[in-house]
């Protein structure tokens, strides 16, 4: 690492800051920590805590994790990722249980940052990541069922079959108004999402709903009658009580949240750095995040992570720097100071609600039909994954898909080396993929792949796509190297040929080998390129690119001359 290399992204971000950038942070910031307030309480009485152990978490880690982490626009807090678990610990060890597992967990965090080990976490493949978020957002709704329709259980199983039978065998207790709010509720987050983007449906959603029980005094319900209304005034500091014996007992569900709470910051942060442009750190994000899940304990709040949708808000705002989640925090502290006693009507359909949708959209759902279209290795992987985050336990679902990921990957490396006869033909087919021999003319990038791409590799192609802007308009990837793919390697080849894409540069794959040739086509690769931009080496590309390149410079042409035609027309005087 450089000088800077452990420096959190807030010291960097001050050097030149100014007005104009405090301005767009604290827009940013005002409308993430609304955001963040509905999320937060619904989190915490989702994962059976009291509801101001959400709030006290999104503002003491949402202030750690912005100033000490090593991304510019992350935004940390509790997020629907850990609802299953904790909720699992509250009920099997308590409420301090769960306090001396987020601590430890902390702990956890700060070592693997420590370390150098963040960077570790890219080794976890595509589908057991996809499997294991289906699966939480598949547990994170069942356990709204009963809010959402309002029925009549005193206490539900916390594992998911016991839950099932226990909300059908009490689906007669059904609240036909209780439903209707919630129903309402989640269509007008969808009406938001789809026809109001800039808008954030869960905070219209929480005013109205909120607004509309103490209009009509409808009988739903809610914060107060549940849980007596929200403490107001900051929370009382104390350390949760630890015995030296529940470090055996808490240590594999403190490793369950943090490498939970690692993979969910990391890949938080790489949508943000999509986003924003910027580079996270992984080390510092990890040891931030660390840090607040030490502190968090402290005041009795839920465990921490990166919350994706809310960092999405964040830059979508206008966030510039780490103070944007600074402000954040400090807008639910402001809420926990001067406005908790209002909180207390807020019902708990719509909290409901806004947990359904929150599920959804976490379940990346849209995945799953391009997933269904690779290899049947890894469809196996993904569905072991989801079946045993639903089923047994998410410890487990996360191990056994790592062992069979790497099961594969060992598979897949072994399949890549072959022993063959050379033929004269051999060495004349040979020719026509060797690049040094090639003059690469100025409107091309060429970009070589050598070895397996697979998951942990793939950030390579990453890296090289930080530099997107110095690159030529036409991209040829030489792939005459590159001996298998797997879904992970896949995925990080299509989002690079749609940033290509948007750029307005062209994309060429060269000598593409049989195996990944197969699931590319899988994978329908040539609706986002082109059947025409695979070729079969690297002389053909070039040739390609030439043709491509002329189109372009016809098409830049074409415009200019519009443009110029259309200022004429309306420039003349009548």
């Amino acid at each position: 690492m450089g000088r800077d290399g452990w420096s959190p992204k807030l010291v960097s971000s001050l050097a030149d800051y100014n007005f104009k950038t405090f301005f767009s942070d604290l827009v940013a910031g005002l409308t993430v920590g609304l955001v963040s307030l509905p999320l937060a309480l619904a989190f915490a009485i989702a994962s059976g805590v009291p509801p101001e152990a959400g709030l006290y978490c999104a503002c003491v880690a949402g202030f750690l994790i912005s100033a000490l982490g090593g991304s510019k626009t992350q935004i940390g807090g509790p997020t629907g990722a850990f609802v299953v678990i904790v909720f699992g610990i509250v009920a099997q060890h308590g409420l301090n249980g769960l306090l001396v597992c987020t601590l430890m967990a902390g702990v956890m965090l700060v070592v693997l940052g420590v370390t150098g080990l963040g960077t570790a976490i890219q080794f976890v493949p595509y589908p057991v990541i996809l499997g294991f978020t289906n699966g939480i957002a598949v547990l994170i709704a069942s356990t709204q069922i009963k809010d959402f329709f309002g029925l009549q259980i005193e206490s539900a199983p916390g594992d998911f079959l016991g839950r099932m039978k226990v909300i059908l065998g009490h689906f007669h207790t059904l609240s036909p108004v209780t439903t209707g709010l919630a129903a309402g509720t989640l269509l007008l987050l969808i009406l938001c999402v789809k026809f109001l983007k800039k808008v954030p449906g869960s905070i219209v959603a929480l005013f109205l709903g909120t607004g509309l029980v103490a209009a009509f005094n409808l009988p739903v319900e809610t914060i107060g009658t549940r849980f007596g209304g929200l403490p107001s005034g900051l929370p009382s500091i104390a350390p949760p009580q630890f015995r030296p014996e529940m470090l055996s007992v808490l240590f594999q569900p403190a490793l369950t949240i943090a490498l939970l709470g690692a993979i969910e910051s990391l890949m938080s942060a790489v949508v943000a750095d999509r986003m924003s442009g910027d580079r996270h750190n992984p080390n510092v994000e990890l040891i931030a995040q660390g840090i607040a899940n030490i502190a968090v304990p402290f005041v009795g709040g839920i465990p921490a992570t990166g919350a994706i949708a809310r960092t999405a808000t964040n830059i979508r705002s206008g966030a510039k720097t780490p103070v944007a989640g600074i402000i954040n925090a400090l807008t639910i502290l402001a809420i926990l100071l001067f406005a908790a006693p209002l909180a207390s009507h807020v019902p708990l359909a719509v909290l409901s609600a806004i947990l359904f949708m929150t599920a959804y959209n976490m379940g990346e759902w849209h995945e799953i039909p391009k997933l269904l279209r690779m290899s049947g290795a890894t469809i196996i992987v993904w569905l072991v994954t989801f079946a045993l985050t639903v089923f047994a336990d998410l410890t487990v679902a996360v191990q056994v898909g790592i062992v069979l990921a790497a099961l594969l990957f060992i598979r897949k490396v072994a399949k890549t080396t072959t022993v063959s006869w050379v033929t004269p033909d051999d060495l004349e087919d040979q020719q026509l993929h060797i690049i040094q021999d090639q003059k690469i003319p100025d409107y091309v990038t060429v970009l070589h792949v050598q070895g397996p791409f697979l998951f942990g590799a793939t950030r390579k192609l990453d890296d090289v796509a930080k530099r997107l802007e110095s690159f030529a308009p036409v991209v040829i990837l030489d792939l005459s190297a590159m001996t298998a793919i797997d879904a992970t390697g896949l995925l990080t080849l299509e989002a690079f040929a749609k940033r290509l894409k948007a750029s307005g540069r062209a994309m060429i794959l060269s000598a593409i080998r049989p195996q990944p040739a197969k699931l590319l086509r899988q994978l329908r690769f040539e609706r986002l390129i082109g059947q025409e931009n695979f070729c079969p080496h690297i002389n053909a590309a070039l040739e390609r690119a030439k043709a491509l390149y002329e189109k372009l410079n016809q098409a830049a042409a074409a415009d200019a001359a519009a443009r110029v035609t259309s200022e004429s027309i309306h420039g003349a005087k009548p």
